[in-house]
């Protein structure tokens, strides 16, 4: 079977990024900025993926960095006194015992609501990169869901000295960037790569790290680590202003990509592609402030159910309505739509989680879903980065299969299934491979598996 028989991206299911041109797998095109029309195309973002931090994504998500499993909580054991005898005149001169400490309890350990959260947006990233599929956005908006969850843990850490805490989130993001990039790097100057002074984004993606049309299959959702770290620095002033004014804020934060939209379309350069991308996303990180700070909690049920589904129903309206401008009614190539659909669809898990008390304690009676969940989240920015050349390299190792009869015979060789499932195993060896760099990056001892 040919490769061009078995490429499943010739339908082209990459479409997250803004600011490409976009091409089929192995295509020789080279990077460039395209203007952002207000309501025509829109340029190729370099979504999401669907974009999407974690939106993962902590997105999904990734995504962002994960923080690291706490040890089991135990429940505080209860001391029972043994009845005492009766003092004896004689010893009333001895000083009296101290009756025994209880335990102090341990802090409470991870979500396990989040943390599922986040593994199932991973998941459905790696499934919509495979198949394609439109209505994956829509079902689960995953890159909204991560930079929701990394929203909210960024608003709990900078309960402590705002410097540490960026500090910690580059110390983390980083290093496994920089461990994966080598390999991407590497590769695209054996094909024929001539970088320029961009090149300087593949130490610290500010902007869009440049790169070939060979290796734009695995460079293409480094747009989500783009976004993630440019919320991670404008966070501590972002929380401040929050608090100031929670609710006008929240609000507020739907502005951006209306003005970008309806009014200007931004710079047509990296910055713009930034802009974009930072204003899709904007109200679903600052709804984890909101979460954290139980902003959510307080407001009334009934005003947050309504303006959910207003959300929701606009920006699925504007999918649908303008499909015959992007070709499709795929959220990841309508920012519009996109920040719309995600603001509703976050606003509804957050404020379930907070208003219900979700935590999904019942998951650890289930030992192996359990650790696969841990799995996820702490190897999340390894799976994220990892995936799509996994994807690739399923390609190349399913048409050598063809020349097995065993495998022609009895193996769905054509099928995306297959590939996905195949996908799947080469994401695992990855985890096993490169998931130290995680380990080593949080200060911990590296090991194949947390």
């Amino acid at each position: 079977m040919s490769w061009d028989q078995q490429n499943p991206y010739q339908q082209n299911p990459y479409q997250h990024g803004y600011g490409y041109d976009q091409n089929p797998y192995g295509g020789q095109q080279q990077y460039t900025q395209h203007p952002y029309p207000q309501q025509q195309q829109y340029p190729q973002q370099q979504q999401y993926v669907d974009y999407g931090y974690t939106p993962a994504p902590e997105q999904t998500a990734p995504l962002p960095p994960v923080e690291p499993e706490p040890e089991p909580v135990r429940e505080p054991v209860a001391v029972v006194e043994e009845p005492r005898p009766a003092p004896d005149p004689r010893s009333e001169s001895e000083p009296a015992s101290q009756p025994p400490s209880e335990p102090k309890p341990r802090s409470a350990g991870r979500d396990r609501y989040f943390d599922t959260l986040r593994a199932v947006a991973l998941i459905r990233v790696v499934t919509y990169h495979t198949f394609g599929w439109a209505w994956c956005g829509m079902v689960f908006p995953s890159m909204g869901i991560m930079f929701g969850l990394a929203g909210t843990l960024m608003a709990k850490s900078l309960e402590r000295p705002a410097l540490k805490v960026v500090k910690s989130r580059l110390r983390r993001l980083l290093p496994p960037f920089w461990f994966w990039g080598f390999f991407v790097v590497m590769a695209m100057l054996i094909h024929d790569w001539l970088p320029g002074w961009q090149i300087v984004y593949w130490v610290v993606p500010l902007g869009d790290p440049p790169g070939n049309a060979w290796g734009e299959q695995a460079w293409e959702i480094l747009w989500y680590l783009r976004t993630y770290l440019w919320f991670v620095l404008l966070s501590p002033a972002l929380l401040w202003v929050f608090r100031k004014a929670p609710i006008p804020v929240l609000l507020g934060s739907l502005a951006p990509i209306l003005v970008l939209n309806f009014v200007w379309s931004g710079p047509d350069n990296r910055f713009g592609s930034a802009l974009w991308d930072l204003s899709t996303y904007f109200f679903c990180w600052i709804l984890g402030f909101a979460h954290r700070d139980g902003v959510l909690q307080r407001m009334k049920p009934a005003l947050v159910v309504v303006g959910s589904l207003a959300a929701l129903g606009y920006g699925g309206w504007y999918a649908f309505s303008h499909q015959a401008d992007f070709g499709t009614y795929d959220l990841d190539e309508n920012p519009l739509a996109q920040a719309f659909w995600s603001a509703g669809f976050v606003m509804l898990l957050m404020w379930a989680k907070a208003y219900f008390r979700i935590d999904f304690a019942w998951l650890t009676r289930f030992k192996k879903l359990d650790r696969t969940v841990t799995i996820f989240n702490a190897r999340a920015v390894t799976i994220y980065l990892w995936h799509e050349i996994a994807l690739i390299l399923a390609v190349p190792l399913i048409d050598q299969m063809w020349n097995v009869p065993a495998f022609e015979k009895w193996l769905p060789l054509d099928s995306q299934w297959f590939m996905f499932g195949v996908g799947w195993i080469l994401i695992a060896v990855f985890v096993v491979l490169c998931g130290w760099v995680e380990d080593v990056a949080a200060k911990k001892k590296p090991e194949l598996l947390p």
